[in-house]
């Protein structure tokens, strides 16, 4: 009889070498004596941190002011009043309620809150106020420390228009583009024809993919236009706009620095006096909507020698504005090695831990150290200006958004959540930087990401591997997502070669449908979904589905009208033989040998092992019906097992009837309806915009179905609008006759 095991009351954070510090969820005992050689000293930069920011980002603070002694201060709004961010702080501070223009963005709460708890110095995370430089020179008019660059740096380099003057006169390598700000709609069009199509149409103050449009027409200019400026005054409260050269299948690099003039300096006297530390550079090149969706480091493109001219380009660029703390020079990177620079955040990126994995350093302590004017902390005294490095790191973003409906946002609790089990195998390790915990609401005020899975390894390979299975592990339901999505992305061949320019999803993904498995993976997972329903039989005092003795049973792999498999088991060999059925008959047989089951229902996953290798098949709800939801390798759908007589007779059954939404268009997210495009009456084309729907600060256009007429508008402008409610009915075929 092959091995099973049911873990009923493990605990998920049972000592172990791999789960020794919270500081990342998941470091083992040698990665985290890298990080330790470091956080060990007498000296404390500050003896209280505000943290000017929300989920992830501030527990990732949190953890390592904690570490270093500090106590914290957390801002949050009614609507995170109990989000886990809040509990990991010393105190907490209300300052206003859930939308974020009255709470996060409120300058003058997050000032009174700071003076309320006597905080010394303000970590702005990233978004919200990180990059404004009013919001920092408010900070330090109340003598208190900001931890982040200088007021004049955030200015210049906020202004891409600005910022790419001071790159240039570096001899910095720029985009070609207008040099100035677009004042109208018909200066953008003009501007767009003068460069020559495709453009980008981008907010002057922005970044993050936020105001940001790719047009290839001056229809889509014209589409753009207002959109952008819109989501560049709600994002940046500045609503200027440029307009470069859209350059075309290139790949995204940054550069991560920590800078600052010697201890106790405030600013150098002259520009090379400023110690500059550039960090191995980081691909971020898988990308939806322009914004990151998977990142590494190091980049697979990416010579020695392009490298280090990149690395004196960015120190200079650096040492011209004068910067000082966190902060990333963002490039586009053509196949022959050409470079061109994008922007510069000046502040602390989403994709740090991927920088720290490589290089075992805390990034959050060097501007904790920069901040109190003590310099750069002993591990970054180097000599040279790259930071040595080793093995390999890839993080994905984890979205409460829908891929399969073109990454629209989702809303809900987060039921069942469960975080993967920390991994671990000598030095390499799994990170989860996380912002939520189940039961979590997810709601349409803030930006939609959950969270960060890191992987570190000596290798690429090993580091996909190690990333992949914790996605297997990580159970999120309640909202839709992307894991799914990154889960191909990272199974997929071209990615695993190492080809990965900004063009990948949209030539090899462009329209995600889901995971599918291949038909060897299909027969897997049917013997899978048998064992696992015989594990339950036994557990639950279940009588079993099948009578027989070989325990034959039949598994539909999508439900009761779904594709189905004869699984029989030889408990004397411990093997199974599996073969596909149709109305044709059945398919060749196939034996799989039964290794191990290790069902945790606990964390929703079994482990089974089958034909030597191990897979996570997530078990996560079962119907009152009897099918089983689960989902392995990304791809998710309902199971059913049943007996030999009732597989027979199912064959009589009725698919249900599927609704014909075909005359009606209905919101495809939960959101708020901006203004219609069209009235009452109006005949529309395919592909014509009908409204704008906004949802997460985005804005969103949707589009007409099919040619017809309008017969009714079903909602008014600043409506509430969930998912699949009717906007816009068309008219019937005899109304359009008649008009």
């Amino acid at each position: 009889m092959w091995k099973t095991r049911q873990l009923l009351s493990q605990s998920r954070t049972a000592p172990s070498p791999s789960v020794l510090a919270r500081l990342t969820k998941s470091r083992p005992a040698s990665a985290i004596k890298t990080f330790n050689r470091f956080l060990s000293t007498s000296q404390r930069p500050f003896d209280k941190v505000l943290i000017a920011n929300r989920g992830e980002i501030s527990q990732r603070v949190a953890r390592t002011c904690k570490d270093l002694g500090i106590k914290t201060v957390a801002i949050y709004s009614t609507a995170d009043a109990k989000a886990p961010f809040v509990q990991a702080a010393d105190e907490a501070i209300c300052v206003g309620p859930a939308a974020s223009s009255e709470s996060y963005l409120n300058v003058p709460k997050v000032l009174q809150a700071i003076r309320t708890t006597n905080a010394k110095a303000v970590h702005p995370g990233y978004g919200f106020l990180s990059e404004n430089s009013e919001f920092c020179r408010s900070i330090e008019s109340e003598g208190v420390a900001w931890l982040g660059p200088p007021v004049s740096a955030i200015r210049d380099m906020g202004d891409k228009i600005r910022s790419k003057e001071i790159a240039e006169a570096a001899g910095v390598s720029i985009i070609p583009g207008y040099d100035g700000e677009i004042e109208s709609l018909e200066h953008a069009i003009q501007v767009s024809n003068d460069i020559g199509y495709p453009v980008l149409v981008k907010a002057a103050a922005g970044g993050g993919g936020k105001g940001m449009r790719t047009c290839y027409n001056d229809q889509e200019v014209k589409e753009a236009y207002p959109m952008a400026k819109s989501e560049a005054m709600k994002f940046f409260a500045d609503d200027r706009l440029l307009v470069e050269k859209y350059i075309e299948n290139p790949h995204h690099i940054e550069f991560q620095v920590l800078c600052s003039p010697p201890p106790g300096v405030t600013t150098c006297e002259k520009p090379e006096d400023l110690q500059v530390v550039v960090f191995p550079e980081r691909e971020c090149s898988i990308q939806r909507r322009n914004q990151k969706v998977v990142e590494e480091s190091p980049s697979c493109l990416l010579t020695e020698e392009t490298r280090l001219k990149m690395v004196e380009q960015v120190k200079r660029l650096c040492q011209k504005v004068g910067y000082q703390s966190a902060g990333t020079v963002e490039w586009l990177v053509d196949e022959k090695q050409n470079f061109y620079f994008l922007e510069m955040n000046t502040r602390l990126q989403v994709e740090h831990p991927i920088t720290e994995a490589v290089t075992g350093v805390d990034l959050v302590k060097g501007m904790l150290w920069v901040g109190a004017k003590m310099g750069l902390p002993p591990e970054l005294q180097i000599e040279g200006t790259l930071m040595p490095y080793k093995g390999h790191a890839i993080e994905a973003r984890i979205y409460a958004e829908d891929p399969v409906r073109g990454y629209l946002p989702s809303t809900g609790p987060l039921v069942p959540y469960k975080e993967p089990v920390a991994l671990g195998k000598g030095e390499s390790y799994l990170r989860l930087d996380s912002g939520v915990i189940e039961g979590h609401v997810v709601s349409p005020f803030y930006d939609p990401m959950l969270s960060k899975i890191i992987a570190y390894a000596p290798t690429r390979d090993e580091a996909i591997d190690i990333l992949a299975d914790g996605l297997d592990n990580y159970v999120i339901e309640g909202v839709q997502h992307n894991a799914r999505l990154v889960n191909a992305v990272l199974r997929h061949p071209v990615f695993r070669s190492g080809n990965t320019p900004t063009s990948f999803l949209p030539n090899h993904i462009p329209k995600f449908e889901g995971v599918q498995l291949t038909p060897s993976q299909e027969e897997e997972l049917a013997v899978a979904i048998a064992l696992i329903s015989k594990e339950r039989e036994s557990t639950l005092q279940r009588p079993p589905v099948s009578s027989t003795q070989d325990g034959g049973v039949v598994v539909r792999l999508g439900g009761l009208f779904g594709k189905g498999f004869s699984v029989k088991f030889d408990e004397s060999s411990n093997m199974a033989v599996v073969a596909e059925l149709s109305e044709e008959g059945t398919s060749s047989e196939r034996q799989v040998a039964v290794d191990n089951l290790i069902l945790d229902p606990e964390n929703c996953v079994a482990h089974v092992s089958l034909d030597g290798a191990n897979r996570a098949i997530q078990v996560i709800k079962e119907q009152v019906s009897g099918e089983l939801k689960v989902q392995m390798y990304g791809a998710d759908m309902e199971c059913l097992v049943q007996s030999p007589r009732e597989y027979e007779l199912s064959a009589f059954m009725h698919p249900p009837v599927i609704e014909d939404t075909s005359n009606v268009v209905m919101s495809p997210m939960p959101g708020t309806l901006i203004s219609f495009a069209v009235q009452e009456g109006d005949h529309v084309e395919v592909g014509q915009e009908l409204c704008i729907v906004e949802a997460m600060k985005m804005q969103n256009i949707v589009r007409a179905p099919r040619e017809g007429y309008i017969g009714k508008l079903n909602v008014k402008q600043g409506a509430a609008l969930v998912t699949d409610q009717v906007l816009v009915e068309f008219a019937v075929e005899a109304e359009e006759e008649a008009a």
